[in-house]
């Protein structure tokens, strides 16, 4: 099943290039917005998430706020 992932990041954050690297070796494909670059898109993010805080990523829908390998790995089917 292929999924829709989105994954907001900015250049600077060490877990957004940690969650990008576990993505990339599953072979899971994503669009990476960079908010530090896209106001519109960091106010996107804070609609969805209530934070502006990084990474956060969006599976399917679903909001996962950080580097949480657990949950990522479960709405991936990892």
């Amino acid at each position: 099943m292929k999924h829709s992932v989105i994954v907001y990041t900015t250049p600077t954050c060490s877990w957004c290039h940690a969650v990008k690297e576990h993505l990339n070796s599953h072979n899971i494909s994503f669009e990476e917005i960079d908010i530090a670059a896209d106001m519109e898109k960091a106010q996107e993010l804070f609609d969805k998430s209530g934070q502006y805080g990084v990474p956060v990523l969006d599976i399917d829908g679903t909001i996962v706020v950080g580097f949480d390998r657990a949950q990522i790995n479960s709405l991936l089917n990892l």
